[in-house]
């Protein structure tokens, strides 16, 4: 039973840390960036990488904190995190200008760039979600599938209702994903 736990949250933070990245893909499909198979593992191994620092950096502060204690406020911050995505998405619901997907480069620094701005999400909430207990192994792992995964699931959407709504719901779906994740990790997981 403890594998299952450790795998649902490694698969429930990796889902939370790849909204943006279907998003991402989505905005791309729309203007007619294909991403080839090599700049798809760049975006996937970077991020991954990044996560994974951010996952080890969170378990050695709940080594240094004590795990019950860590684990309680890593869990907390992961729901924090997750309810500040939540209002600041009820916060832009006034404001009705749409978020330009960023430009894909031409080469492999601007694909790298991209890959580090995605990765820049991952790392505040990998170290939280380290913190709470999530495991750096499992979790990078699933980050990695996920995000090999998210891409062409968000050049499939582009063009579609769904993936239309998905995009409009993607920074809520993704706070309340990790308030249930932080939830769970401060009861206990």
């Amino acid at each position: 039973m403890e594998w299952f736990s450790m795998l649902a949250a490694a698969l429930l933070f990796s889902a939370a840390c790849n909204f943006d990245t279907v998003i991402l893909a989505m905005g791309w499909a729309v203007r007619g960036v294909r991403p080839s198979p090599a700049h798809t593992l760049v975006i996937a191994g970077l991020t991954t990488l990044i996560t994974w620092l951010s996952l080890v950096l969170g378990r050695g502060a709940a080594v240094s904190l004590g795990r019950s204690f860590a684990g309680a406020l890593g869990g907390l911050v992961l729901a924090g995190i997750g309810l500040w995505f939540v209002l600041d998405w009820l916060r832009s619901l006034g404001n009705a200008k749409q978020e330009e997907a960023p430009q894909a480069g031409n080469n492999l620094l601007g694909w790298v760039a991209l890959a580090a701005a995605l990765a820049v999400n991952n790392a505040g909430v990998g170290v939280a979600a380290g913190a709470s207990g999530v495991g750096p192994g499992l979790a990078s792992l699933a980050n990695f599938v996920l995000t090999l995964a998210a891409l062409p699931l968000g050049r499939a959407l582009g063009d579609r209702v769904a993936g239309r709504l998905l995009g409009k719901y993607a920074l809520p779906l993704s706070g309340l994903i990790l308030v249930g994740l932080g939830v769970w990790q401060v009861l206990g997981g």
